[in-house]
């Protein structure tokens, strides 16, 4: 997924600003410009995706640079286009193959048990917490 960002530059006295007029309250910024810039609004853009589906809210489409520069609403500052992982929306079950030792696999089960949860679900509910 490729999100347009419009960066305000920055100077040594101050930061490079960050927003993702797409994603309603998502912004950004950086010290050491313009490819931190970038990295920043990425993660950002990943965070505010996690919190999002996390609230059960819908994830708005990327638009379209040309578009949203006419709103004028960020004359002067930098358009770039931010990519994250189309896998952060992607909620397709995929079976996978890890290997533990088997004392953590049982600490794992106990755990899953007492939180009334499969193994799979206590795994995927605690990256989640995280």
């Amino acid at each position: 997924m490729k999100y347009p960002i419009a960066i305000e530059p920055g100077d040594d006295a101050t930061a490079w600003g960050v927003v993702v007029p797409d994603l309603p309250g998502c912004f950004s910024a950086a010290d050491n410009g313009i490819d931190d810039a970038i990295e920043n609004a990425k993660e950002a853009i990943a965070l505010w995706i996690e919190d999002a589906i996390a609230n059960s809210e819908t994830i708005p489409k990327p638009s379209c640079i040309t578009e949203l520069q006419k709103s004028g609403e960020y004359d002067g500052w930098i358009w770039a286009i931010a990519e994250v992982d189309p896998a952060l929306v992607d909620d397709t079950i995929e079976r996978i193959n890890i290997t533990l030792p088997r004392r953590i696999l049982a600490l794992l089960d106990r755990r899953a048990k007492s939180a009334g949860e499969s193994r799979s679900g206590y795994i995927a509910h605690m990256t989640l917490m995280q």
